[in-house]
């Protein structure tokens, strides 16, 4: 289409049959939590909580984490769909505060992280006496991990705002003037996110089996959030255009999402098989008991995981058209996003309910949708506030004449 033909105050209406859908999850949400805690599934149910509460903060950063690798590498294709990861950037800060409360209440009532509630862990000569949880309680404490994860999602959902009020300010004033300093910002961004990522992996999901660890955790969860938050973009982009928004974004477009989902996807495969193979290979107990209790207690988790997020992005998405093409790249992303629900479930699960008080219905279910239904609230609010086109972005018309 023509610029000509581009109504650069386009913007989105956040009302009817969508708005009342997410109201909707959220309140099964609350139900399906509620239930939980009331039927004696607590920790069942804080399992849930964290699993939801961290994908929720990952996609929301990863969404800022989109934004600051297009200011750093300059690239023009994305220029004309950038408000919908700034949606998400947003959003992190809501995100973020839900993260922390339920990290702090999982601690506080003794149902997540379950090696700093038995006394004397870490005290020589106790019955009680753990020299691995010992040995690691400079950097697990109660105060100094709080701590991480207050400043790390501080300083990511700082980063997030200033990303969306900088380009906010472009519209209203043009020039080169935020764009610079998008650029500037995004390159300290990248370092410290680069930096502190795999730490906040470290602390939110790999402390949750103390005794275990894998310096190979933080990219696999890196390449987990960030392909999830492709996929997030894929879909809100095709259902916003379906609904006649965004007619700008062409099958162009659609393909380097297509092209970046399939590649990332293919990252992860290779992270999960590498931390796997070096596992599997090495035999030691300490090591192995990680997987055993995942193969043993969650092998149908176990293998839907690589089906979804390896089988179905690689064999669907080899084809070019499959990328050009919004149905066939609909299914692929929303497989993707369910994939890595399940993904982040066969982590957080087998270290935090015990075998036997496992299990999958209403209270999974329901929490998800609550989540569902709250980021659909959030993220559609902020993206109507604006319009979507960010109409003085000086690569915006390369984006707008995007062909591959």
């Amino acid at each position: 289409m023509g610029t000509h033909n581009i109504n650069f105050s386009e913007q989105f209406e956040f009302t009817g049959k969508v708005k009342t859908l997410s109201i909707v999850g959220i309140a099964l949400g609350a139900i399906a939590i509620a239930y939980g805690f009331f039927s004696g599934h607590q920790e069942r149910t804080f399992a849930n909580l964290l699993l939801m509460a961290y994908y929720f903060a990952c996609v929301c950063m990863s969404g800022t984490f989109f934004l600051a690798v297009q200011y750093v590498a300059q690239a023009g294709w994305s220029a004309s769909i950038l408000r919908v990861p700034q949606a998400m950037a947003k959003t992190l800060p809501i995100a973020a505060v839900i993260l922390v409360v339920v990290i702090s209440a999982g601690l506080y009532t003794h149902n997540l992280y379950h090696h700093w509630h038995a006394d004397g862990l870490t005290v020589e000569g106790s019955p009680n006496y753990d020299a691995i949880i010992a040995g690691k309680s400079v950097f697990l404490n109660v105060p100094f991990f709080l701590g991480r994860q207050v400043v790390f999602l501080g300083v990511y959902s700082i980063f997030s705002i200033m990303f969306v009020k900088f380009s906010y300010n472009e519209d209203l004033a043009g020039g080169l003037n935020s764009y610079r300093k998008s650029f500037k910002n995004a390159c300290i961004f990248l370092v410290i996110y680069g930096f502190t990522t795999p730490i906040f992996a470290f602390d939110t999901v790999m402390s949750l089996e103390a005794h275990w660890f894998s310096t190979m955790f933080g990219w696999y969860n890196f390449a987990a959030m960030w392909v999830s938050s492709l996929a997030t973009i894929a879909i809100i982009l095709i259902l916003l255009r379906r609904a006649g928004y965004m007619q700008w974004v062409n099958n162009s477009h659609l393909h380097n999402l297509g092209q970046f989902i399939f590649g990332f996807s293919i990252f992860w495969t290779y992270v999960w098989f590498a931390q796997f193979l070096l596992i599997y290979y090495a035999n030691m107990p300490e090591e192995t008991v990680y997987f055993y209790k995942r193969f043993e207690y969650y092998k149908f988790w176990f293998f839907l995981n690589l089906a979804m997020n390896f089988l179905a992005p690689v064999l669907l998405l080899m084809d070019r058209d499959n990328k050009r093409t919004d149905a066939k790249l609909l299914f692929v992303a929303i497989v993707v996003l369910l994939g890595h629900w399940v993904d982040y479930y066969q982590m957080i699960m087998p270290g935090t309910v015990e075998e036997g008080h496992n299990g999958f219905g209403i209270i999974e279910i329901g929490t998800a949708l609550g989540f569902v239904g709250l980021f659909t609230f959030t993220v559609l609010t902020s993206l109507s506030k604006k319009p979507l086109i960010a109409k003085n972005h000086p690569l915006l018309q390369e984006s707008l004449h995007h062909q591959l």
